[in-house]
């Protein structure tokens, strides 16, 4: 079959014929229509994420994506077994780790929104359990993910949502999408602890640490002994701004900071299949939106590389440029 391959060094995947995959036991089969090129793709690629296993090459790139069963069925997958990913003509994955998909919906459309989405979604939900009215940062709001986070703050009742970003044309417009503050991350650091300061968090979602969280939790760091400060929980998602950061201890006995991950480890596969049908009843009505670029899986090398501006892309087998 044709398909994306990563081969050492790790890095760009290169469009080839790989070995068909064949069903064992508890396992389907998938034809493939669509699969996203996000950052945990790229990063499990690279050999950068905790996920990737390290010296298995050659396999092929991609992380989850929609296609059809044998029956026809049209669903959402991940969780495949190595070394198939999911930028190929065919996947296998394991029973369970699939999930219908609904009539409104493109297979374009599906395979960008619903990883981004869910990442807002479960760091709101099951970690942060965030309560209705609550007050929301998102940092690294002008990303593909941070809009997404933007809506999804707004459809699970956040009272207030702050977005901080680097981009203020992109800052501008996440307004329209439910944002009702919005912070440059383009100031000095000590203008931009001074930003952060000017009101509580209940929930910070996190796609950047580095920089933006040091000065976050230097602007939320306690100056008094007598009040109690209020309670934040602050969701790490993403790190597109450096890792690690300096976490001085005055800073957790200062304040009610509470930091916590989540991602494949921190969640289980079952909490994110749970979430699927929400996620993709509200981008079928029109109620979370992203912008998809489709582009052939022949093109996969100079799609890996690709500036989209605050798009995704979207390979799609057998479909030629």
């Amino acid at each position: 079959m044709k398909a994306a391959i990563v081969t050492p060094p790790a890095g760009i995947p290169q469009y080839g014929f790989f070995e068909d995959p064949v069903a064992g036991e508890n396992e389907q089969l998938i034809r493939v229509k669509a699969a996203a090129i996000h950052p945990v793709a790229k990063s499990v690629a690279a050999g950068r994420h905790y996920s990737a296993a390290e010296g298995a090459h050659p396999f092929i790139a991609g992380v989850d994506g929609v296609g059809t069963l044998a029956d026809g069925t049209r669903v959402y997958f991940g969780g495949m077994r190595k070394p198939y990913g999911t930028m190929a003509e065919l996947s296998i994955v394991s029973q369970g780790f699939s999930a219908p998909l609904p009539a409104g919906i493109s297979d374009t459309t599906a395979a960008a929104i619903f990883n981004p989405a869910m990442s807002s979604w479960l760091a709101l939900t099951h970690r942060a359990q965030l309560q209705p009215g609550e007050t929301v940062l998102i940092l690294g709001a002008t990303g593909v993910a941070g809009k997404l986070a933007v809506q999804v703050a707004k459809l699970l009742g956040a009272g207030k949502v702050i977005a901080a970003g680097r981009n203020q044309t992109a800052l501008d417009q996440l307004y329209a999408l439910g944002a009702d503050e919005c912070i440059s991350l383009e100031q000095s650091p000590e203008a931009l602890i001074k930003a952060f300061a000017t009101q509580p968090y209940d929930v910070v979602i996190d796609y950047l640490w580095g920089a933006p969280v040091t000065a976050l939790i230097t602007a939320i760091t306690g100056k008094s002994m007598t009040k109690e400060a209020p309670r934040t929980r602050l969701v790490q998602v993403g790190a597109m701004a450096g890792d690690p950061i300096s976490l001085p201890s005055a800073a957790l006995r200062s304040s009610r900071l509470e930091i916590m991950g989540s991602g494949g480890g921190s969640v289980s596969m079952e909490a994110i299949f749970a979430s699927f049908p929400a996620i993709m009843e509200h981008a079928a009505a029109g109620r979370l939106t992203i912008e998809a670029i489709e582009m052939p899986l022949e093109e996969v090398s100079a799609a890996w590389t690709r500036e989209t501006n605050g798009g995704r892309i979207v390979l799609v087998p057998g479909v030629s440029s």
